[in-house]
């Protein structure tokens, strides 16, 4: 568990928000937020909320049921964190609030975020996930905590065993629903959404709207206000795409080629296999260049240890499958390299929105060989664009 104060032992049960001396003007002013929080948002260094902060505070404020649809990288996380810390700021000290997520990672930096924005006041968050041990976790539920960020599956062991309830919960957050749904979860976002209390704020956000997450909202969330920041399933207008036709066996060699070039100082490449990925990072190693990979037969140390030295620098690629997509909270990431083009329409506008995050600018390539011309072609009707073609001298089909 992570303590957003070391204070928390000290709480009474019923507590009002701590005095916090304002900030400079901010618009997030504007949004009616607690002086505890605008502090806090001062100290991270942000002065503009951006669209879907700005519409969603206010509205989630007045605890109003919303649908947020968002693409990565549009500030979504705060939207939610802001306004749901502002709740807890006074009230009881339970269980009041919860976020699934696809992921651990997903985890891990909502987490990130309460702890950021709520760290002048006495809340404590913790993060629910598979892959580790169950004592601490059970430990820090039995300790006492406000918000727990959570993927489905573990967060029903926990219930099952009687280490929660959630009798006092006010607020409901169903984070990267379509990525949940794709992922397996309806039946255990059901079995968990059953030990709720009825009447809840519940909150959803999703980079898309397939029918499955209309069938969701539909089901959980009463008279829902809609949210859209941009077009479903488009691609994030931050990103400059391109496409380089290759045959599939000089690929490796493609990229080794590209990475020769500066300003690709921080590249997240796509395969669609785990075998795959390996290949790529033995390929580039081999060339001298500083990879390492991220997918599901990892331990969870390594996928720990490979984030944090792709975030740090010491590693200038991470070579990934899909189980990166989203959650991933890293900032500065100047190249996406879809080395094999991904299966479906949504996972090109997923893999290309970690680059061009927060209003900065990206490139995002990816590598077609004659089989994947179909799909480059599918993923540009869907999107609305046509991909620029690039020839690299010695890689295009047929030389």
């Amino acid at each position: 568990m992570k303590a957003i104060t070391s204070k928390t032992k000290q709480r009474k049960a019923d507590r009002t928000a701590p005095a916090a001396v304002p900030p400079a003007s901010s618009p997030f002013e504007d949004l009616g937020l607690s002086a505890v929080l605008l502090s806090a948002v001062t100290d991270s260094g942000y002065t503009e909320p951006t669209p879907i902060q700005r519409e969603a505070i206010p509205l989630i404020l007045t605890g109003r049921d919303i649908i947020g649809l968002a693409q990565t990288g549009t500030g979504k996380t705060a939207a939610f964190t802001l306004p749901i810390a502002n709740r807890l700021l006074t009230g009881p000290h339970r269980l009041r609030a919860l976020v699934l997520t696809p992921t651990r990672e997903l985890c891990q930096q909502v987490e990130r975020s309460f702890t950021k924005y709520a760290k002048h006041t006495p809340l404590v968050v913790t993060s629910i996930y598979g892959g580790v041990g169950m004592e601490p976790q059970e430990k820090a539920l039995r300790t006492g905590v406000d918000v727990i960020v959570a993927t489905p599956g573990r967060l029903i062991d926990h219930l099952e065993r009687g280490n929660t309830n959630f009798d006092d919960l006010e607020v409901l957050v169903l984070d990267e629903a379509d990525r949940m749904l794709d992922m397996g979860f309806a039946p255990q976002i059901n079995r968990l959404v059953a030990a709720m209390p009825k009447y809840r704020q519940t909150l959803l956000f999703s980079a898309t709207m397939p029918p499955e997450v209309e069938i969701l909202a539909r089901k959980y969330l009463r008279r829902p206000h809609v949210i859209e920041v941009s077009r479903r399933s488009a691609a994030a207008t931050t990103v400059q795409h391109a496409v380089y036709p290759v045959p599939r066996s000089r690929k490796s060699a493609l990229l080794i080629q590209l990475l020769k070039q500066p300003e690709m100082d921080s590249v997240l490449v796509f395969t669609r296999m785990k075998i795959g990925a390996d290949h790529v990072v033995r390929d580039l190693e081999h060339a001298g260049i500083s990879a390492t990979a991220l997918h599901a037969d990892k331990r969870q140390a390594q996928r720990d240890q490979a984030l944090a030295d792709f975030r740090s620098g010491a590693i200038r690629v991470l070579v990934a499958t899909d189980i990166a997509q989203r959650g991933l909270d890293i900032s500065g990431i100047s190249h996406v390299v879809n080395y094999d083009v991904p299966a479906q329409v949504e996972d090109y506008v997923h893999r290309i929105g970690r680059t061009g995050r927060a209003a900065e600018t990206g490139d995002a390539y990816t590598f077609m060989a004659p089989d994947e011309i179909a799909m480059v072609r599918m993923i540009e009707r869907v999107i609305g664009q046509e991909i620029e073609r690039v020839s690299e001298p010695g890689f295009d089909f047929g030389s």
